[in-house]
């Protein structure tokens, strides 16, 4: 009973703030949306309940949930990617992964910034890994997460939310000693080669439409280099 109570105010929640912006979606779309915000909160919150500094900003409402996939379709509707990154209901951009992920954001009035760290679990593998098997990491008793769906509202240039995203991301992977999986472009590894500890583990042509080299990266955060301390982590107390 307490599980459907929680379940229908999340819907609840979900239809009110879905009609407020105008987005259309069926029943059976608002069932999908309505359980992945309800878990993405769960893990969300238990990862504050674990120890995870209360400065770090989690997404652990439906508003702030609802933003965030509202900003991502947003992005990448401007930057043509829809193709890559599909969407359930038109006008927000969410999956199944955002239920095992940890969810950080930037915020002014609204949300501008967001990205999330994916848990890697044996019961459900990184999306990297239909590209390309990390296996050989785990079987080194590596600790991995996928970054992904980094977004910032009007990105061009280095904005404040890159800061505090990296912040908070750093932060999380500091404190459950993870090594972070990511795809990037040879633009973006011109910035992250600076954070220190990061290697290119594979390199690949196209995604999708998008006719790129792209470079699949771990980032070994106890290895982090004297730039990245001095730009993102002076007066910042680390866990």
């Amino acid at each position: 009973m307490k599980y459907q109570n929680a379940q229908m105010n999340i819907s609840f929640q979900v239809n009110s703030l879905l009609q407020k912006h105008g987005i259309e979606a069926k029943l059976t779309e608002l069932t999908i949306l309505s359980k992945i915000i309800k878990n993405s909160i769960e893990f969300n919150q238990k990862l504050y309940e674990s120890g995870i500094d209360h400065e770090v900003s989690l997404a652990v409402t439906v508003k702030e949930l609802i933003e965030i996939y509202m900003l991502r379709s947003q992005i990448y509707k401007k930057m043509n990617y829809d193709n890559e990154f599909p969407e359930i209901i038109k006008g927000l951009n969410f999956d199944e992964y955002d239920e095992c992920s940890a969810i950080v954001y930037s915020k002014r009035d609204v949300i501008t910034g967001t990205c999330r760290l994916i848990f890697d679990s044996s019961n459900e593998k990184l999306p990297i890994d239909k590209k390309f098997s990390l296996d050989y990491l785990r079987n080194q008793n590596k600790n991995l997460c996928e970054a992904s769906r980094v977004i910032i509202k009007d990105s061009e240039g280095l904005k404040p939310e890159f800061k505090l995203l990296t912040i908070d991301s750093y932060k999380i992977l500091a404190f459950f000693k993870m090594d972070a999986i990511s795809v990037m472009t040879e633009e973006h590894l011109k910035l992250y080669k600076n954070f220190g500890g990061l290697s290119v583990e594979k390199e690949f042509q196209g995604y999708g439409s998008i006719d790129k080299l792209f470079l699949i990266t771990l980032w070994n955060t106890s290895n982090i280099s004297p730039f990245f301390k001095r730009i993102f982590l002076r007066n910042v107390s680390v866990s």
